[in-house]
């Protein structure tokens, strides 16, 4: 079974003798220097996370993480708990957001129950691994005991290991969890120390006073539980969901295996903040996607020192984001691993000018 504790004690910091490969090849390539902005950085970052100077991203994964949250009966979704299986089952259909662009770019979409709140031991091709079915109302009380939360970290380690022997490349996470902004709220308030308004968005597109009622009862489990900042474990415990928790511990396997983990929007950032918290080193290996509507998203951006890849005004979840950002992130290991250099294209180096700024 997979180990929390070992898995963070092996992530190790990026390969600076393959980053530095990467990066002298970047200058040798048939374009002035940097013209392709960003896409160079990410081919190098690419190259120092997998110890590789030429990696390959071929093999793409997205594991969609489910559970249920108790804090919805204190009505802070606009979309009832019913709608988390029933979106489980869209994705084994093939029919959700995630699963179109998991097909457009190539990665095969993963589904794992690791907490929704209902029976779903018939779904075909759902990775079946409840912790319990949904966390408590942490409005009156921890959504979960700490030996849950670590269990569902585990899940997600689980996942990671599962699909290397199978042949991955990059991950990226993704969930599914009626009310999951509630408790991502939550966790980047407890980590950081910010008022549960400067990090709370609507989510699902509840009322003005429905945001209002959803500050309220973060303000409350906060006030209630307590979470220990320093102890990200606990954060999880009392104000977190499992499948964020699940979606952490893909990051954490992911880093220690030398993987790219692919981080989605607002819930995948609340995993993220919660993974970097455990290791720091784990933000190293983090690729951006998207910038979500959700307020919180940048305060995690601003934390993890990323910046994310593009903003098109997103919020579906599920991956879609990150899913998108695999085109682009396979776009830069290509351009490092196919395109010509000055010697081997003919090319005399001293033709191709600087970019004008």
């Amino acid at each position: 079974m997979a180990d929390l504790y070992s898995t963070i004690a092996n992530i190790q910091p990026l390969d600076a003798d393959a980053m530095a490969a990467a990066e002298a090849r970047q200058g040798i390539l048939t374009k002035p220097p940097q013209a392709l902005g960003r896409l160079e950085s990410i081919s190098i970052r690419l190259a120092g996370i997998t110890g590789n100077p030429m990696p390959s991203m071929a093999r793409k994964a997205i594991a969609v993480m489910a559970g249920d949250h108790g804090v919805c009966a204190e009505g802070v979704s606009a979309f009832p708990s019913e709608v988390t299986p029933q979106m489980v089952y869209n994705f084994t259909a093939g029919g959700a957001g995630i699963n179109v662009l998991g097909r457009h770019v190539g990665a095969r979409v993963l589904v794992t129950d690791v907490g929704v709140a209902a029976d779903l031991s018939s779904a075909e091709g759902v990775r079946q691994k409840k912790v319990r079915m949904g966390t408590a109302n942490m409005a009156a009380g921890p959504a979960m005991t700490r030996e849950e939360a670590i269990r569902a970290f585990e899940v997600g380690i689980e996942l990671v290991e599962e699909e290397i022997a199978k042949g991955l490349d990059i991950i990226a996470t993704g969930e599914m969890g009626i009310g999951n902004t509630t408790p991502s709220s939550a966790i980047i308030a407890a980590f950081t120390g910010l008022p549960a308004a400067r990090v709370t968005g609507r989510g699902t597109g509840i009322t003005e006073a429905g945001l209002l009622r959803k500050i309220e009862v973060i303000e409350r489990a906060l006030e209630l539980n307590q979470p220990d900042r320093t102890d990200p474990i606990d954060v999880m415990a009392k104000v977190g969901g499992l499948e964020i928790a699940a979606m952490a511990g893909v990051m954490l396997a992911a880093a220690a295996h030398q993987i790219p983990v692919v981080m989605d929007g607002f819930i995948s950032g609340a995993a993220a903040l919660t993974a970097a918290r455990l290791c720091p080193n784990v933000a190293e290996y983090i690729l951006p996607s998207h910038q979500s509507v959700e307020v919180g998203h940048k305060i995690v951006f601003a934390e993890l020192g990323l910046t994310p890849l593009f903003d098109l005004d997103m919020r579906l979840g599920e991956g879609t984001g990150a899913a998108l950002a695999m085109s682009i992130i396979d776009a830069a290991a290509k351009i490092l691993s196919e395109m010509a250099t000055f010697e081997s294209a003919g090319v005399t180096g001293d033709t191709i000018e600087e970019v004008p700024a």
